[in-house]
C-alpha cells in the first residue's frame, strides 16, 4: 500500500471517469497497453479488483468505488497545498507576525502597512507592539518573522538592518530655562529631574554611558512604560521627558520646548531585526522592501 503514488490515483480516476480504458489512455497521452499495466499494479496493490472489465464497458467493483471517493478527495487535498503554496510564493494570501518596539509602532509604521496592505491585501498582519528587549526574546522563539526596533550593543545572534537615525530629545514646559534654543548640553540637562520610558533599554544604556564619560548623574523622578504617559507628565511641568525624535507628540504645543540633546550628539538607529542567517518568506521580503521605503523619520 505504501507504493501507491499520486501517478497510479490519477490513472485510477481517468479510467473511472471514461469507464474505458481507450479512452484513458486517449486522455493521459498513454497507449492503452501502459494503462492496463498500471491499474493492474494498482489493483495487487490494494489487494482487490477495482474494475468489471467486459468487452463493451468497464464498471467499477465496490471496493472501486469507495476508493475513487478516497482517491479523488486525496488528489483535491494535494491540488489545494499546492494552490494554497503557489499564493504563499505569489504574496496572494497568508499571515505575518511583526514585532515593533511603541513608539514606531504608533508613528511612522502605520503608513508603510498601508501601503503594504494595498499591494497584498490578502496577507493578514499580526502585529506586537513590544520594548526592544521583549522584541528580541518574541524573536529568538520565532514568534515573529522580523522586527523593528533600536539597534543592541552585543546581541551576536540577530542581524541589525539599518533604516534611519533617530535623534534623542529633551521635551519640557518653558518653565524650565534651557539656556540655548536650539539644543540642550547633557550636562545642563543633567540639573533637572528627568522622565524616563522605563522599557527603554537601549536609550538608558545610551545615556548611562554618556553620563559616565563626563562623570555626570541624572535626577530620574518619574519613569513610565509609555512615551505619550511621558509627554503628558512633561507638559505638566513634571519634569523633562527624554525620548526619541519619532516619539514626540505633534505638533509640539507653544507652551512646550523639545530640543535635541548635544554634547554629545544621542541618537538611536532603528533597524530592521532578524535572527542571523535567517530567510524571509516572500511576503515578510515584500513587507521589508515596502518599510525601506516608507519608514523614515518624521521632520
Amino acid at each position: 500500500m505504501s507504493q501507491i503514488n499520486f501517478k497510479l490515483l490519477h490513472m485510477f480516476i481517468a479510467v473511472a471517469e471514461n469507464k474505458s480504458f481507450r479512452q484513458a489512455s486517449e486522455q493521459l497521452n498513454r497507449s492503452q497497453s501502459a494503462v492496463s499495466m498500471q491499474i493492474k499494479l494498482l489493483e495487487d496493490q490494494v489487494g482487490a479488483a477495482l474494475f468489471h472489465r467486459t468487452t463493451r464497458r468497464v464498471e467499477l467493483t465496490a471496493e472501486g468505488l469507495q476508493l475513487l471517493t478516497h482517491a479523488r478527495r486525496a488528489l483535491g487535498e494535494w491540488e489545494n497545498g499546492l494552490r494554497e503554496i503557489r499564493e504563499v510564493i505569489d504574496i496572494q494570501r497568508g499571515t505575518l507576525s511583526l514585532a515593533c518596539v511603541p513608539t514606531i509602532a504608533a508613528t511612522i509604521l502605520p503608513q508603510a502597512l498601508h501601503a503594504f496592505q494595498a499591494s497584498y491585501p490578502g496577507i493578514n498582519i499580526n502585529l506586537r507592539e513590544l520594548a526592544a528587549e521583549d522584541m528580541l526574546d518574541c524573536l529568538r522563539r520565532r514568534e515573529a518573522d522580523f522586527g523593528i526596533g533600536p539597534e543592541m550593543d552585543g546581541s551576536t545572534e540577530f542581524q541589525f538592518a539599518p533604516l534611519f537615525n533617530d535623534p534623542i530629545y529633551a521635551l519640557a514646559t518653558r518653565a524650565f530655562p534651557f539656556r540655548k534654543r536650539s539644543a540642550v548640553d547633557l550636562t545642563e540637562l543633567s540639573a533637572y529631574p528627568i522622565l524616563l520610558n522605563s522599557k527603554s533599554a537601549a536609550l538608558r544604556s545610551m545615556l548611562e554611558r554618556a553620563l559616565a564619560t563626563r562623570n555626570l548623574q541624572m535626577k530620574i523622578k518619574f519613569e513610565v512604560e509609555h512615551s505619550y504617559t511621558l509627554a503628558a507628565l512633561a507638559g505638566a511641568g513634571l519634569g523633562v521627558g527624554i525620548l526619541p525624535k519619532v516619539a514626540l507628540p505633534r505638533p509640539v504645543r507653544k507652551t512646550m520646548q523639545a530640543l535635541p540633546i548635544v554634547n554629545p550628539t544621542l541618537e538611536r538607529t532603528v533597524c530592521l531585526v532578524s535572527l542571523r542567517g535567517q530567510s524571509f518568506s516572500p511576503a515578510a521580503g515584500a513587507l521589508t522592501s515596502v518599510i525601506h521605503k516608507f519608514l523614515k523619520p518624521r521632520p
